[in-house]
């Protein structure tokens, strides 16, 4: 993840999100809502990521949206760096969850001015290496990077190749991790899952068997509520250590996840536009919408009405006068 992650392309339904990651799809990135930034429309287009913490901004946005300020919401599934193009076009109004794309943010909002900034979502994203608690407990010496050959043998799959797994997403993603393998000198292969939802269901899987794993994986995410996971300690993370992805050998940083607008949207979207700046939650009220999405089975709408319902106090000061 040069600092985030990507998803497969799909297009949502004008009021419904899309499933929980990981179903393929052909190459939309050039389909939009007829709407977005359309002058005068009382429609609002969504980019809405894959992974489920995504999707539960854009569920509490859209319930808002639509039952306060009386707007029809149209979401857009697409890979993180094409929504920017798409974003950047006016074939959406906004980004909600970006985890950061430097060369995009120079080229669109510092040098053509096409995209502005939306402010802070109020989550701190961190990509990190993880292995189950139980594990981290009964050897902790594994917690740090430098003891992980020692383990390799335990982590080893039909899939590694004869190496310690390091299980990852989806291979659209893009992560440091096999330029980590191979700067480190670590004798671990990377072995993708698929999506974020094939990833959940192989860590439950070893989980449930109090089986080892070593696995990429991310914070904030529901999931450690129920498989609690201690993070590996990689060489620290320093401005700058990352950038050139071939010779990265240190740790993902902590990043301030953001919001994006379409400049003409931002300037001209109204009390849309006004709500969109101001929504800022925390990473806990993220999980538990996400809980009730991805292990509850709830519509990501029913979702979004309880934590509304519950929560006026929090989401009352994001509406537009």
């Amino acid at each position: 993840m040069a600092r985030t992650r990507t998803s497969l392309v799909a297009l949502a339904s004008a009021t419904a999100l899309v499933a929980v990651a990981g179903c393929g799809a052909a190459d939309m990135t050039q389909q939009a809502s007829p709407f977005a930034n359309a002058r005068g429309a009382k429609t609002v287009t969504l980019s809405v990521q894959s992974w489920v913490g995504a999707q539960a901004n854009v569920a509490v946005a859209e319930y808002l949206l639509e039952h306060e300020l009386g707007y029809r919401v149209d979401t857009v599934q697409i890979d993180e760096v094409p929504a920017w193009d798409a974003l950047s076009q006016g074939r959406v109004d906004a980004i909600l969850e970006d985890w950061g794309h430097p060369d995009q943010e120079a080229r669109y909002v510092r040098d053509k001015k096409t995209i502005r900034s939306g402010g802070e979502l109020g989550v701190t994203g961190h990509i990190g290496w993880f292995v189950p608690t139980y594990f981290a407990k009964a050897h902790p010496d594994v917690t740090d990077w430098r003891n992980l050959d020692k383990y390799a043998d335990s982590f080893r799959t039909a899939e590694s190749g004869g190496k310690g797994q390091l299980l990852d997403g989806s291979p659209s993603y893009v992560t440091n991790d096999k330029a980590l393998v191979q700067n480190l000198g670590l004798d671990y292969q990377v072995v993708f899952s698929g999506s974020e939802a094939a990833q959940i269901t192989q860590i439950k899987q070893f989980a449930k068997g109090k089986k080892p794993f070593l696995s990429y994986w991310y914070k904030p995410q529901w999931l450690f509520e129920q498989v609690p996971m201690t993070e590996v300690k990689l060489p620290a993370y320093k401005e700058g250590c990352d950038a050139d992805p071939e010779k990265v050998a240190c740790a993902y940083p902590h990043t301030p996840l953001k919001k994006y607008l379409n400049a003409r949207f931002a300037g001209t979207g109204g009390k849309a536009a006004s709500f969109l700046k101001k929504f800022s939650w925390g990473t806990e009220d993220q999980n538990k919408v996400a809980l009730m999405i991805a292990d509850q089975k709830m519509s990501p709408q029913d979702a979004a009405r309880e934590w509304v319902d519950a929560n006026e106090k929090k989401w009352r000061p994001w509406i537009p006068g």
